[in-house]
């Protein structure tokens, strides 16, 4: 290191060699990832790549025949398909959530229901909510307690353009403060959004820096 220069910082998310078989079938090869705090990620991959193992992986869901993930501070996650109660209410989840995470309120809580614009299904039971709206809370409750590293799968599928762009909105905040943010996807819209996209083939994670320079100049 130069003198005066400033270290780099530690990685907030780092896998090693992420091996993962389910029977004869591997699903991931040798899997690496490094994401530094305040960086957007993209792992993108066609279906049955193996992406949402991946995401299980880094989240310490699932286990792996090999490998090691480490992460630094606290992190979110949000699944694919939402883990919700049905028979409980917006606000409900909001409260046993917090409770978890011995937050002091709601008042994080609540920010997001009113930043994704669903305040007016608060009372309402899971069960009944569209899939957008489940969605919705999906991600409000992997944000609830503000984590240092954030893992979404597939997050904004069922969403409108309003909550898409909000989404966003809501992804340059954690960038902001240093937050570091993993999103699984099939599709990339819009990769200029991206500090790094990563293809996931074969069981490998490829990342695809150069061309992210290149949308980095352009914009």
């Amino acid at each position: 290191m130069a003198p005066g220069s400033t270290p780099a910082p530690a990685p907030a998310l780092q896998a090693r060699d992420i091996h993962k078989s389910y029977g004869r079938h591997s699903v991931l090869r040798g899997a690496d990832l490094t994401v530094a705090p305040g960086r957007l990620v993209a792992v993108v991959g066609e279906n049955g790549a193996g992406k949402s193992t991946l995401l299980k992986i880094l989240a310490g869901t699932l286990s792996v025949d090999s490998g090691e993930v480490t992460l630094t501070g606290t992190f979110g996650y949000c699944p694919q398909d939402p883990v919700l109660n049905a028979a409980l209410t917006v606000e409900q989840h909001l409260r046993y959530f917090a409770a978890a995470h011995r937050l002091p309120g709601l008042d994080r809580g609540r920010e997001l229901v009113r930043l994704l614009g669903y305040e007016r299904y608060a009372q309402s039971v899971a069960g009944e909510l569209s899939g957008g709206t489940r969605q919705k809370l999906n991600l409000t409750l992997a944000l609830l307690h503000d984590p240092d590293v954030l893992l979404l799968d597939e997050p904004y599928q069922g969403f409108d353009w309003e909550t898409y762009l909000r989404f966003w909105d809501l992804v340059d905040d954690l960038r902001t403060r240093g937050k570091a943010v993993v999103i699984i996807t099939h599709m990339v819209f819009e990769q200029n959004r991206f500090d790094l996209l990563a293809d996931l083939d074969d069981g490998r994670l490829t990342p695809r820096t150069a061309s992210m320079e290149e949308h980095h100049v352009d914009a």
